[in-house]
This record gives structure tokens, sequence and C-alpha cells, in this order.
């Protein structure tokens, strides 16, 4: 399979990773055998080195340098806290116009990550702006009607599932969080919906060229699945401008075609 490749050259690569597609290896799941690092690698015929990290049920922005030398500029930049990054997320129920939510959190642990161990909560701060709602008239809970809101994610720190939890935090769950979600409405999604996959999509990221210190701004256009939901719910004039422009581009055929059936499987849990 070729990844979407949005920005190259001779010191980055950053491809529009696909939603069930892991970054690299994890000790969690030991049964895949696809992961990004591999691909990227295959498809430029050399080894290449990860900056950064996204779930493997989000999509979206994910950049790797093609330099040992060059993996350590780009890191300390998210150390500093020089890269901008801004997610879509669809939600349940309304959410206010804006939250700034500064909640500090334990990384959580997984029980199939053997070295894993409890720690102290960290410093994690996300802003978050409501873009467009929805309120469709089916009682998926305990309401005659369900609602739906679409939001931009700002985390201005880098935790472990931090915008997922956060929102959980805030009792607006993403639509298809087989962890932090609500079962019930994720299925719905799922079967009435062609919506199998976490909606959550790292749309921006902005950082400074490690060596040129230019300001890349890298745009990932989401799939199908949410491309299709926007559609849906008359909420493409309320994307980000730069976002809309570029999704007046063809897409590119694999992030129509990449959704790994242990995703789809993943969002059937509660």
């Amino acid at each position: 399979m070729e990844l979407e490749i949005i920005y190259q050259d001779e010191h980055l690569v950053a491809i529009n990773k696909p939603s069930g597609l892991l970054v690299h290896r994890s000790e969690i799941d030991r049964h895949e055998t696809a992961f990004a690092l591999q691909l990227v690698r295959n498809q430029l015929g050399q080894r290449v080195y990860p900056v950064h990290r996204l779930d493997k049920p989000t999509s979206g922005v994910l950049v790797f340098a093609r330099q040992p030398e060059t993996a350590s500029l780009v890191v300390e930049q998210w150390r500093q806290r020089d890269v901008e990054k801004h997610y879509l997320a669809i939600v349940r129920g309304y959410m206010p116009d804006f939250t700034h939510l500064d909640y500090a959190m334990s990384p959580p642990v997984d029980k199939y990550a053997k070295h894993e161990r409890v720690k102290p909560p960290q410093e994690a701060i996300t802003d978050f702006t409501s873009l467009a709602q929805v309120e469709i008239p089916v009682a998926i809970d305990k309401y005659p009607q369900s609602r739906y809101s679409l939001i931009d994610c700002r985390p201005h720190t880098g935790r472990k599932h931090q915008i997922r939890r956060h929102l959980k935090h805030l009792s607006h769950p993403i639509i298809g969080d087989a962890r932090y979600g609500k079962g019930r409405h994720s299925r719905y999604f799922r079967d009435h919906m062609d919506a199998p996959r976490l909606l959550l999509h790292a749309w921006s990221l902005e950082m400074h060229h490690p060596y040129t210190d230019e300001l890349l701004t890298l745009i990932a256009r989401p799939d199908r699945i949410m491309r299709q939901l926007f559609d849906r719910f008359d909420w493409n004039l309320a994307l980000p401008e730069t976002l809309l422009s570029e999704l007046q581009h063809p897409p590119h055929p694999s992030m129509d075609a990449f959704l790994l059936p242990a995703e789809v499987r993943n969002a059937d849990k509660p």
C-alpha cells in the first residue's frame, strides 16, 4: 500500500496516516504486521525516524525525519512546545463555543504492556472550539433526540490519549472511541452511518523547518468516512478555511482504502 505523502524534502517527510495503522511496532498490538514507519521506509527506499506519534485509530498528519540528527532537532521543538497541532473530532452532545481545559492526568497503563507502571499526574492542556452541531431524531441513549458537535482540538501538551481523555472528562466523548467513549453512540454511527472508526483526525500541524527555520503548515484531508459525515450533517462550510480549500482537491485513494478490520472490531466495544 502506498501512503499519501503531504510533504517531503531531503530532511523531512510527512504523511496522512490512515485510521487503524500503527506508527511502529508495539507490545500491545503484537498481531499487527503493518506499520507507518515500515511503509514509509519502503516507499522512500531509506530509513526514517519518528519524531512524534498518533494513536492507532487516529488519522492525520504524521512527520518523520530522514536522518537521526534531524529527528533530534525536531523532537526538541516538541519539547519546547514550539509546534501547533489541530485535530477535528465528532463528539457526543453540544459543546460550548470555547473550552480551555487544564487538567493533569496520569499516563494510562495498558494491561497488555508489561513494562508500563502507574506514574504521577502530568500537566495536560487542551483548547476546544465548537465548529458545528447537529441533532438527529433518534433515541440512542436516554433522550428522544441525539446531539453531536464537530470540534477543533488544539493540544498544548502531548500526553498519551490527551484529547480523548480530556473529552471524556468533559462528558463529550469522541464517537468511535472504544476505550473512553459511549458504546451505544459508536455502534449507531458504525451500523447506520458507515462510520466504524474513531472520529478523530489530526488535520493540521505547524512547525519550523529544523534547518531553514521556515514555518511549515502541513494539512491532511480527512478520509471518506469523515467526509461523508460532513456532507450528511451539512458541516462542510463550518470546517477551517485552510482545510476546506484542501478538500477541493481529489482525495488520495489510500485514505479511503485503508481501514484495518481490527479497528472496525474495536469500535464495537463498549
